[in-house]
């Protein structure tokens, strides 16, 4: 069964987000290491419910906010997702020792992600 594990917000600031989601719900910003400027975001502690995300600057200036679903395999959740309608937005993206994600249109429109955890992700 596929949970989902983590939220992401495109922002067209990530200065103005940071400050206005940490001052409001004290939640932590860390910058990962890349050429993309990309936050992980910490919204309390391990042991409380919830789940944590990512921030990140909007590609087209549009503030939307996508949830991404844990799957086992990405190659096999790809192929139900496309077969009962879902159409490929960003495909199958390594993240070196960490993983795949990938993301899509529903047959309602609304967007989402897949996430593999894989740490032989090349």
């Amino acid at each position: 069964m596929g949970k989902v594990i983590r939220f992401e917000l495109q922002v067209p600031n990530i200065e103005q987000a940071i400050d206005f989601y940490s001052k409001s719900f004290g939640w932590k910003f860390t910058k990962m290491p890349g050429q993309h400027e990309y936050y992980f975001i910490q919204t309390g502690e391990s042991a409380d419910k919830g789940i944590d995300g990512g921030l990140m600057l909007s590609p087209d200036g549009q503030t939307r906010t996508t949830n991404s679903i844990d799957v086992t395999s990405i190659d096999e959740a790809i192929d139900k997702v496309s077969s009962n309608g879902g159409n490929i937005v960003v495909p199958k993206t390594a993240i070196p020792q960490m993983g795949y994600f990938a993301y899509f249109i529903d047959n309602q429109g609304l967007l989402f992600g897949l996430s593999e955890e894989n740490t032989s992700a090349q």
